[in-house]
């Protein structure tokens, strides 16, 4: 299904970041693109959700990573930083994601419990898994020939095993500390993940000049060597 919602038209660019660790990565990326939030974007205390930039031209919206996604692909934001996680999940037409950051590093996984899963055969045709992608994780398991019956969860995905919720989860891992403090252990992986510009492409069109301007701009940072 297309997005509803017609581009934003207006003269100040929205740029759509993420809460949490790829923001944090993101930050000195975006001061050398020129995209420099107010002082009261790093107030901890601060709850507003948009903010003025150093640049008066464009403002910074910072929501949910999943909410980037489809405020870009709805055109309430012309452009964003996201993960490919998120990318991959909703898999919007008019999404356009030109630049991979090299940040945000992870993987998408399928976890189960350290000891295994009780009554359940390597080789059944249905699986309850419990994940909050659960488009990315019907798509694996019915390449595999396996029905995943996804119970939607945002968080605390480690528990649903042990409470008989679901008998595998689909989650991001990074060291993968989070699971073997909760007896799981990581069987297979679904995707590499990392962070991604975005950018709504009929905003492009629409601010060829701009837009561009900013692809070049994390396209040259993005490519720059990596410390070691």
């Amino acid at each position: 299904m297309r997005p509803i919602c017609a581009p934003v038209m207006t003269a100040t660019l929205t740029f759509a970041v993420p809460k949490g660790r790829i923001l944090e990565e993101a930050l000195p990326l975006m001061a050398r693109a020129g995209i420099v939030p107010e002082a009261g974007f790093h107030d901890k205390k601060n709850r507003s959700l948009s903010f003025a930039c150093e640049d008066p031209s464009m403002r910074i919206i910072r929501v949910r990573a999943f909410d980037v996604a489809t405020f870009v692909a709805h055109g309430a934001a012309h452009a964003g930083i996201v993960g490919s996680d998120v990318i991959e999940e909703f898999d919007y037409p008019d999404l356009y994601a030109p630049v991979d950051l090299g940040i945000g590093y992870c993987r998408l996984s399928i976890a189960e419990p350290k000891e295994g899963t009780a009554g359940e055969a390597d080789n059944a045709s249905h699986m309850r898994v419990a994940t909050k992608y659960p488009n990315l994780t019907r798509r694996w398991f019915e390449a595999k020939g396996i029905q995943a019956e996804c119970v939607k969860l945002n968080g605390a995905m480690e528990l649903a095993p042990s409470l008989g919720l679901a008998t595998r989860i689909v989650d991001l891992v990074s060291t993968g500390t989070t699971l073997r403090e909760n007896g799981l252990v990581e069987t297979a992986e679904l995707l590499p993940v990392s962070a991604r510009l975005i950018v709504n492409r009929a905003a492009l069109k629409t601010h060829p000049e701009r837009l561009g301007a900013l692809i070049d701009s994390f396209r040259a940072l993005a490519a720059e060597p990596k410390a070691a």
